[in-house]
């Protein structure tokens, strides 16, 4: 099947066709029409395969066709996501969609001054996309109205629970109206998803893709044992033997994303970060850069692993393995996504091989080992413009890093 012969505006086949879009993804083609006949959907799809616009074009072309007639004015959709970075990049797919039609879609989120945001709430819009804790310090102050709201979409539902925003989403639903179509879109499904998700749907129509593999079966996986010392100079050939490659590297904290950041400077590899203690400006800037391909490396925490879509990331790097086992599926999700291949490659240090146990499981198969023979483990400690003892320049790291945080602390 294909996006022409659905009964969508011709307004959102035309943005469809402008950007190669022609045949809807599993999730579209199941999601789609239960959503343009008003059920109530709760989905559960990997990362990667299109779930943003399986809820987009429906509620375009929905809201494309009231505006075509009298309707009164209000926000007439609400998606509900994580981060700052997803509301941002569906706000995006909203926009590029409803290009050729009347719909208005915005973003709001913290970390951002809220003026300008309220500014443009106030010449009116139709789709709102935002962050938990901004929209419900926007809607308590009376700048967000929703009492006309026709359809709320939970994005990432699972994250927004292990980030503790399920007070945020409750209070929100008091405001909404009983009578709304609900869309609950998830990576993963457990007791607490369940839980939520049948709170707030009615007889919904209940669609999973992939469920026995939580992975795209487009990415090829390896994992190399690596001392935890070592990994910078096995990241640095990575990176130099794929030098036009773009590379997503995975840390598990602000402090190693910026240690590795320092470490790759020093061997004349130009890096991006983007973490928790970056401000929202600078992340922006750094996302961009790396989509543009202006940066091939991007350095990142698992704030970044959930639902961003970066086109043609090449290899993610799990510089270090995630805490959490399902982090691993939204980690990898980064590349191989719709129809491109793609390689994710995990250093596993000797302290970390019980999480490699976890994420195996969590698979339910065993990830490829790469066999590193000695000698070219020597060689590629040999390979580094680094120099694996130069004990000065880490006190340096460290002492300046120490330097930072202090700082920090007194602004």
């Amino acid at each position: 099947m294909r996006f022409d012969d659905y009964s969508i505006a011709p307004e959102i086949k035309r943005s469809l066709e402008a950007g190669g879009f022609k045949r809807p993804t599993d999730i579209q083609f199941k999601a789609i029409p239960a959503i343009m006949k008003g059920e109530d959907v709760l989905a559960i799809a990997q990362t990667g395969t299109g779930k943003t616009a399986a809820f987009a074009i429906p509620i375009i072309d929905r809201l494309h066709r009231e505006k075509s007639s009298a309707r009164s004015e209000g926000i007439k959709c609400v998606v509900m996501v994580p981060t700052r970075e997803l509301a941002i990049q569906i706000t995006e797919v909203f926009a590029q969609l409803a290009k050729h039609t009347r719909v208005k879609p915005f973003s709001v989120f913290g970390g951002v001054e809220q003026g300008p945001q309220i500014a443009r709430l106030e010449k009116g819009i139709d789709i709102l996309v935002s962050t938990p804790g901004r929209m419900f310090d926007l809607v308590s102050q009376g700048y967000i109205k929703l009492n006309e709201v026709e359809v709320l979409v939970l994005d990432e539902a699972d994250h927004m629970l292990d980030l503790g925003f399920i007070k945020d989403i409750r209070d929100l639903i008091k405001f909404l109206p009983g009578k709304r179509q609900t869309l609950f879109f998830s990576a993963t499904i457990n007791e607490n998803i369940k839980k939520l998700a049948y709170s707030l749907v009615r007889n919904a129509i209940r669609i999973q893709v992939s469920p026995k593999n939580p992975v795209a079966k487009n990415i090829r996986h390896s994992v190399a044992f690596i001392a935890m010392d070592d990994k910078r100079f096995f990241l640095e050939r990575v990176i130099k033997e794929n030098p036009d490659s773009k590379i997503l590297v995975f840390v598990r904290t602000k402090v190693r994303a910026e240690r590795v950041f320092a470490a790759l400077e020093r061997m004349g590899i130009g890096s991006l970060t983007i973490h928790g203690d970056k401000d929202q400006g600078d992340r922006l800037t750094a996302m961009n850069a790396f989509k543009k391909g202006d940066v091939k490396v991007l350095i990142a925490t698992d704030v970044s692993a959930r639902g961003i879509d970066i086109p043609n990331v090449d290899y993610v790097v799990n510089y270090d393995l995630p805490e959490q086992a399902e982090n691993y599926v939204h980690r990898v999700g980064r590349t191989g996504r719709g129809i491109h291949k793609g390689t994710a490659v995990s250093f596993c240090a000797p302290e970390e091989e019980a999480v490699l146990e976890e994420i195996e499981s969590f698979l339910d198969k065993p990830i490829t080992r790469m066999d590193i023979t000695s000698q070219a483990y020597s060689e590629t400690l040999d390979f580094t413009s680094d120099s694996p003892n130069d004990l000065k320049s880490l006190m340096k790291e460290i002492e300046a890093m120490e330097q930072s945080r202090k700082k920090k602390k007194k602004l």
